[in-house]
């Protein structure tokens, strides 16, 4: 069977993040705009519902966080961005917890998931923020009911926190003569994001505050951009966390050997749990063998194309069949380059069994064994549900938000098809074809040699693999001086490695002294 590009493949697997879910419509009366998206003939009742005020629900709580009560206000609300001339394009939903006391000297954090198309329901319900829902092992229920519980890890205590959805996400929508895919692209969804943070400090009156970027996945390479992009308009960053990092997509255009180098480690990492492979060695140990192996002998054979001898073809085979767990057969069958969707059904392939994709360390079945790729994502098919349920019961429940609109877990149907990954990077006169914002947060490094970056990864992300993140960062020619701004934290879970209990203990601990050294 022809081999799908990695390239076409990445591309295709960002739709496969969330399944679609929507909240209960509230009867409350609000300010509608001319809006509309095309659909037929029939505008989006969604979208002609978005009001163009600003709005604002504030609710007071307490959670308990390392041990002492914590006391903030919780607000769920919508800004409104505009264009040069003033008219209003979109209106951006956000939730802000925000602790009482002084506010000037105070960090206050933004926060968002990627897709692109996905609201940020995964990082909201399930990392840093006061709650988040349980979903505390790998045999994750899909059905309800869900428990919402409080978050002892969240970094409340510690930064002000502000969940923002892209547009066209959650409850954020164009207004006025907008349609939506004058956001959806590379330089247009992060023009909206630094407007949106602008207006949000403006009108909260923070621009004296610490402030931090975190972005997860696709939001990582957002998060390059913006800082960058805020910057240019006078809001530099103290810091940036990327969480489950890709910021070079053109690395995964067909020809290129460096996406197969970037997998075998994950692969390693995924046979190990599954005791396939490694087995005598402790998790890091494995992989960084793996690692040495992938940069070094690997990626030299690889570099042969077709001019690899078939005697080193056999003895590359051979040592990838330690790091994977697959034969040396099926290594050969495969040029040696086994595509994601083939080893995800290739390693259990004897249990019948698929493992996934955000989190290598969840299973699944599927039609049949032999087919050449699974037929969904064990782990999200786990989780999504969580989460989705989790968030709308949440906002309308406890925060008591109420608006007509539905909330959009994910707009995949509309946005991830129609992205434009064109993007303008600095000191480039034309578009590159493909974004590689590690360009951006380089050049944001160079004009504030005080900005940090923190990489944080799961073993088992098979979305964003971690050896992928090493690249992107270890290639912004940095001067020496700047270097030691970079850090990379690593977990025993996939791409939310947040919802392994462990692991966001582990990551508020790393979060607390990133903070330290980003404010010092």
């Amino acid at each position: 069977m022809r081999r799908l590009s990695p390239f076409v493949a990445a591309l295709l697997a960002t739709a496969v993040i969330a399944a679609p879910g929507i909240a209960a419509d509230s009867k409350t009366k609000i300010e509608t705009s001319t809006s509309t998206e095309e659909s037929g003939d029939k505008p989006d009742s969604d979208v002609a519902a978005a009001s163009t005020t600003e709005d604002a629900q504030p609710s007071r709580h307490s959670v308990q966080i390392a041990g002492r009560t914590v006391n903030y206000t919780a607000t769920p609300g919508t800004l409104i961005i505009r264009d040069d001339d003033g008219k209003p394009t979109a209106s951006v939903f956000y939730t802000a917890y925000t602790v009482d006391g002084p506010a000037r000297s105070r960090p206050v954090t933004f926060i968002f998931n990627g897709g692109p198309g996905s609201s940020t329901m995964w990082l909201h319900m399930g990392s840093v923020g006061p709650m988040r829902v349980d979903t505390p092992d790998v045999a994750a229920s899909a059905t309800a009911p869900y428990r919402l519980v409080s978050n002892p890890h969240s970094l409340l205590d510690r930064s002000d926190l502000v969940f923002i959805d892209a547009v066209g996400t959650g409850y954020s929508r164009p207004l006025g003569e907008m349609k939506g895919p004058e956001f959806w692209g590379v330089d247009g969804d992060i023009d909206a994001f630094a407007k949106a943070i602008q207006r949000w400090v403006t009108k909260n009156n923070r621009w004296d505050s610490p402030k931090f970027i975190m972005g997860e996945s696709y939001g990582t390479l957002r998060a390059a951009g913006l800082v960058y992009a805020l910057q240019q308009r006078g809001m530099p960053m103290n810091g940036v966390m990327l969480v489950s990092s890709i910021l070079n997509y053109g690395i995964r255009n067909p020809g290129f050997d460096q996406l197969d180098v970037t997998y075998l480690p994950s692969y390693a990492a995924t046979a190990w749990y599954h005791k396939r492979a490694g087995q005598g060695a402790d998790l890091a140990s494995f992989v960084a063998q793996a690692q040495a192996y992938a940069r070094g002998p690997y990626l030299l054979a690889l570099q042969k194309g077709d001019n690899l001898a078939p005697a080193e073809a056999q003895a590359v085979a051979a040592e990838l069949s330690k790091f994977t767990g697959l034969s040396t057969q099926v290594l050969l069958e495969n040029d040696l380059r086994v595509e994601l969707g083939r080893f995800r059904k290739q390693l259990l392939l004897d249990q019948r069994k698929s493992v996934g994709r955000l989190d290598a360390r969840f299973t699944g079945t599927d039609v049949d064994a032999g087919g050449e790729n699974p037929d969904y994502d064990a782990a999200d098919a786990a989780l999504s549900g969580a989460y989705v349920g989790a968030l709308n019961t949440y906002l309308t429940g406890p925060l008591g938000y109420k608006t007509r609109l539905s909330y959009r877990p994910n707009y995949y149907s509309k946005i991830n098809t129609s992205w434009d990954w064109k993007h303008k990077a600095p000191g480039i006169n034309r578009p590159l074809p493909v974004a590689d914002t590690a360009l951006d947060l380089a050049a944001a490094m160079r004009e504030n040699p005080r900005l940090k970056v923190l990489s944080a990864n799961g073993y088992y992300d098979m979305a964003t693999p971690f050896t992928g993140a090493e690249y992107d960062l270890a290639h912004m020619q940095l001067d020496a001086s700047l270097r030691p701004n970079v850090s990379f934290t690593y977990y025993p879970a996939g791409h939310m490695f947040y919802i392994e209990p462990g692991s966001l203990a582990a990551f508020r601990t790393d979060l607390l002294r990133f903070y330290d050294s980003a404010t010092r």
